[in-house]
């Protein structure tokens, strides 16, 4: 695979802790949600993180699918919930749910979207196999 472009951050002290890009777009202090038996709070979490980035990468992969193949859907939006939880073997896992709208088109080719978005998105093909993800076109 050829790389386009690299990301780089660090994290210090966990979930309870900060984590930085290394070009300081992204600079911020983390807590562990409540549902983990932290502070919860106005503090961003790591699986916030995932959905945030997962959701925005899905809606761009749309977008790709979109020009391959020649659709024009009016807009589209993705809601991606991230759980997290123990694993029946030990340790911990996560589950996504991916909610995408694609308005202004049929839902036979909405339907053919969320696919070709699928099998293109980074995260979903990361995740593939690994992590159990539901997509509904809502």
């Amino acid at each position: 695979m050829k790389i386009l472009y690299e990301a780089k951050a660090s994290a210090a002290g966990g979930r309870n802790g900060h984590v930085k890009t290394s070009d300081g777009t992204l600079d911020l202090r983390l807590a562990i949600p409540k549902g983990l038996g932290g502070p919860g709070g106005a503090l961003p979490n790591p699986e916030q993180l995932f959905a945030a980035g997962y959701a925005a990468c899905f809606d761009s992969a749309l977008s790709y699918a979109a020009r391959q193949k020649d659709i024009k859907p009016d807009g589209t939006k993705v809601d991606a919930t991230v759980g997290i939880g123990p694993r029946e073997g030990g340790g911990f896992g996560l589950t996504v749910h991916l909610e995408v709208q694609i308005q202004g088109v049929p839902r036979e080719q909405a339907q053919a979207l969320l696919e070709a978005a699928d099998a293109a998105c980074p995260y979903s093909n990361a995740v593939r196999g690994n992590v159990p993800v539901i997509l509904a076109l809502v």
